[in-house]
């Protein structure tokens, strides 16, 4: 009798082992665990504004033509200075990229919006820039290069320098001229009292009639990387008309 009641005992009680979650089995199920809400996923990073050209106002980079990814930046010192400086600009997907800045001479008394024959001064605004050429062979232009015994620079400048090589390689601003040309042509449609023959050449150390004038390996540096299939202009002014 008594092995009967010990082994009927046994069978009522409870089972001791209820696995991982054994107390929550003696007191009623748990809830299941609240998972923690995601993170919300933070929006797309607003990309940056392309780089623009430092310097140049809405006014002047509104006035570069949409397909043109080469510009060459003139910056003079001011209105009536004939110092300035030169940076050539690469479009890229990002925005504009400067290149190095060159020191450089424009005309004796500075810059003109109506540049006119005799003046000494350098016709502001954005020219594309279509033909070179020079007194010495092609350096590997990509622009149509003439080259003629034409470019002679014989004389002296406006502080005693000698001009001679100053034409030794040029490219033709197209400033009332007419493109697709030798930079010797000396077709005007503005009329010749308008001026022209406004070039970018090598510098002679002094200021120029209307040019503007970068050192002879600078020039060499233009004219390798200039290409017609990129629309280069020149954007020329003194600091204070290139910011509007």
């Amino acid at each position: 009798m008594i092995r009967r009641r010990t082994a009927v005992a046994l069978l009522a009680s409870p089972p001791l082992l209820t696995g991982c979650g054994g107390g929550a089995e003696a007191t009623g199920r748990r809830p299941p665990a609240r998972r923690p809400a995601p993170a919300p996923t933070p929006g797309a990073a607003t990309p940056p504004a392309p780089r623009g050209i430092p310097g140049l106002g809405p006014g002047r980079s509104a006035a570069i033509p949409a397909r043109c990814t080469q510009a060459v930046v003139v910056t003079g010192r001011g209105e009536n200075s004939p110092l300035c400086t030169v940076v050539l600009h690469q479009r890229t997907a990002t925005g504009w990229q400067a290149g190095p800045a060159w020191p450089a001479h424009n005309a004796l008394r500075g810059w003109s919006a109506h540049h006119v024959i005799g003046d000494l001064r350098s016709p502001l605004g954005v020219y594309t820039l279509s033909d070179a050429g020079g007194l010495l062979p092609d350096p590997g232009s990509r622009l149509p290069y003439h080259h003629s015994g034409g470019f002679h620079s014989p004389g002296t400048g406006f502080e005693g320098e000698p001009l001679e090589g100053s034409f030794d390689y040029v490219i033709a601003i197209d400033y009332n001229r007419r493109p697709g040309t030798s930079p010797l042509d000396w077709t005007r449609p503005l009329g010749p009292e308008r001026g022209g023959g406004v070039w970018l050449h090598v510098d002679h150390g002094g200021p120029t009639h209307g040019c503007v004038s970068v050192a002879k390996a600078h020039m060499k540096d233009l004219l390798r990387t200039l290409d017609p299939g990129r629309h280069p202009v020149v954007v020329m002014g003194h600091a204070d008309w290139l910011a509007h």
